[in-house]
């Protein structure tokens, strides 16, 4: 994919066969595609989704599933939590990063709790059972955990820690290759489809055909080398994820994560994002990213993260992925674990299938003799982890406010993970949209007929996230996008 690719605009005069048509039009059929789907067939909509790949799913279905969701949902209940949209709201701003639409968070936590319930409704299952430990997902079939470091530090100062991490349950899950993600998808594409979406398969989306007015009313594709132009009598709905398997638009808008591509599939081209900006459309938080930190959170919690100078910069016991954002934006992409043997020991006898789980990469009898080792500063390690064990030794940690659970001193004998380049990320921003999923113009008015969704909007997250922050918008606005694009 290069920026040469013909994304122009097409006339609808030039269109003298239309291959198909339907009143709403859905390139992508992930998360925010399906969504969409289910709202406009509804609505009362002819619905037609379109999707580059063999079958229904995108990202999502290869997702861990999590959704992020709260306010009091009926599984929070269930599990003993409880939560407000006033407290959701609290932490989402802070969380999101920088830049973050506090109007957009305030819509978000506000629909929370009815978005869950229309999840049910859809036939997507949770299980009432908290996961309390650490890791990127449960373990098994429960269905919420924290997923956004809502009770570690700053956030628990900020707002009163609830899990939001909503997972739906699915039978034989395995980490990593069968996860949550495909029971959230087969939910909505089976109500969707008994709703009466029709769907086309292995269909490349190319440009937008557009009115002498602007508004769009339909898409030119590609399918087995033949060009189709399909009609939207109502509105097309951009779904087709991110850029982050994009070189040249990584390059250009976050070069960061350039060649380091992770939780993200390479359909994510940004072809949406760039169709609508031949429209004028206009974009938000394009350098904003999720970061992972390649390592897994049972060892993280119980060692310490130091950077190139030998010093702790961040809780170890906060989301993996702030640990991951950190790391590669503020710490020039270097930083080593250490853990002392018992840590190690007890990291791989946990629950975690050891996805991610790393062998010290140095061993030592001493803290002297590692940090001589690694080849960090004479007695920066020392003075650290000299510190780190005074505190842990009362239970406090008055350095970065790890919780006390996790604090342990450090013995010997003690090791290193090296975790220099251990980070992979994908990007946030993509279209500015209204809360209806609008697609805005450069100019700040809506293009008519245009909507999109998902991944390839800037939604909630600027430059923080929490995990399901990409589910939970992708549907949530994704319904917005079927709703409004059914009224157009």
């Amino acid at each position: 994919m290069t920026f040469t690719d013909d994304i122009q605009p097409i006339p609808v005069g030039a269109i003298t066969d239309w291959a198909d048509e339907a009143d709403v039009v859905i390139a992508g059929y992930g998360v925010a595609g399906a969504a969409a789907a289910v709202e406009a067939t509804r609505a009362g909509a002819d619905v037609l989704v379109l999707e580059r790949t063999g079958s229904w799913g995108g990202a999502a279905s290869m997702a861990g599933g999590f959704i992020y969701l709260g306010g009091g949902t009926d599984l929070q209940k269930a599990c003993g939590f409880e939560d407000s949209v006033d407290n959701m709201a609290a932490f989402l701003n802070a969380a999101m990063g920088p830049g973050a639409d506090a109007a957009r968070i305030a819509d978000y936590c506000e629909g929370s709790v009815a978005h869950f319930d229309w999840l049910v409704g859809c036939g997507v299952p949770f299980k009432a059972e908290f996961f309390g430990e650490p890791g990127w997902e449960p373990m098994g079939d429960q269905g919420l955990m924290y997923s956004g470091g809502e009770n570690s530090y700053p956030f628990n100062t900020i707002a009163t820690p609830a899990p939001r991490g909503h997972v739906p349950q699915m039978q034989n899950k395995k980490q990593g290759e069968s996860s949550a993600g495909f029971m959230l998808m087969k939910g909505l594409v089976d109500t969707a489809t008994a709703a009466g979406a029709r769907s086309l398969y292995d269909v490349r989306v190319q440009a937008l055909i557009v009115e002498s007015d602007g508004r769009v009313v339909g898409i030119r594709t590609r399918r087995y080398g033949i060009t189709m132009d399909i009609r939207a009598r109502r509105g097309v709905v951009l779904a087709t994820g991110s850029f982050a398997y994009n070189e040249a638009m990584v390059a250009r808008y976050a070069p960061r994560i350039a060649g380091r591509p992770a939780a993200s599939i390479e359909q994510h081209d940004g072809q949406a994002i760039r169709m609508a900006q031949a429209l004028g459309a206009d974009l938000a938080h394009m350098d904003a990213t999720e970061v992972a930190l390649f390592i897994d959170p049972q060892q993280l919690v119980r060692g310490i993260l130091v950077n190139e100078r030998g010093q702790r910069y961040v809780a170890e016991d906060t989301y993996p992925g702030r640990a991951g954002q950190l790391t590669l934006y503020h710490q020039n992409n270097i930083a080593y674990l250490i853990i002392d043997g018992d840590a190690q020991e007890e990291a791989m006898a946990s629950l975690t299938p050891q996805l991610m789980m790393r062998p010290p990469t140095w061993v030592a009898d001493t803290v002297a003799d590692l940090e001589a080792e690694i080849g960090l500063p004479p007695n920066s390690l020392q003075a650290t982890v000299d510190a780190y064990n005074e505190g842990a030794a009362r239970g406090e940690d008055p350095l970065l406010h790890k919780k006390s659970q996790w604090l342990k001193p450090i013995k010997s004998p003690v090791g290193a993970i090296d975790l220099r380049e251990s980070t992979g990320g994908f990007t946030l921003g993509g279209l500015h949209t209204t809360l209806d999923a609008e697609v805005l113009h450069v100019s700040g008015e809506p293009i008519p007929g245009l909507f999109a969704a998902g991944r390839c909007t800037a939604g909630l997250a600027a430059w923080g996230y929490a995990s399901g922050v990409s589910l939970g918008d992708g549907s949530f606005y994704g319904r917005r996008a079927g709703r409004a694009a059914s009224q157009a």
